[in-house]
């Protein structure tokens, strides 16, 4: 099977994530097929220096939110899985509950019942009992819940530090070997 991995960016606060995962799948040769809400589009706009259409020039394939026959829709489509980044509550909740209003949330339907991996970097907070009542769901659906939270151990020099460590665990969990995390050695084998 060719190593491809569908990335979709929401609305959610965190697009760096989304942009950063893109970047890391070219360096590393797997095709990326990438997909991006309208809200996502607005807020990357806000909180980057990206246009949309950049950010799209990075993936190998760019399908749109509405078309939900795309490729990215159907089980034969084969790939190792799905990354949400940022995942907004909206698509968590779409997710959790198997209703499928757009492209974002179908693809990410058919990764669960093709028992593929479903990694969501839900990105709110605080959270009430309904999202996490929705992680939860998920979770018993076969997904992963990532919120992307800082890890100090590697004591980060930069924001970038931070994105990079998050992506690279996020990788980790497709068994994608990468050079994105600073790796604990353990407290005796600390610089």
């Amino acid at each position: 099977m060719k190593k491809r991995l569908i990335i979709a960016i929401t609305g959610a606060s965190g697009t760096i994530y989304g942009i950063r995962i893109l970047v890391a799948l070219k360096d590393l040769g797997i095709e990326s097929h990438l997909v991006m809400s309208d809200s996502a589009k607005l807020t990357m706009t806000v909180e980057t220096d990206y246009k949309p259409a950049q950010v799209e020039a990075m993936a190998d394939v760019v399908h749109s939110a509405k078309n939900i026959g795309a490729s990215i829709s159907s089980g034969s489509f084969q790939s190792l899985g799905m990354v949400i980044a940022p995942c907004s509550i909206r698509t968590l909740s779409e997710i959790a509950t198997g209703v499928t209003s757009s492209l974002v949330s179908r693809a990410a339907d058919v990764v669960l019942k093709e028992r593929r991996r479903l990694v969501l970097l839900v990105r709110e907070t605080p959270l009430h009992a309904g999202h996490l009542r929705s992680m939860s769901q998920v979770t018993e659906c076969g997904g992963i819940i990532m919120p992307p939270v800082p890890a100090f151990y590697s004591k980060p020099q930069s924001l970038n530090d931070m994105v990079d460590h998050t992506m690279g665990r996020c990788l980790d969990l497709f068994g994608i070997e990468n050079s994105l995390v600073n790796r604990w050695d353990g407290v005796d084998g600390r610089k």
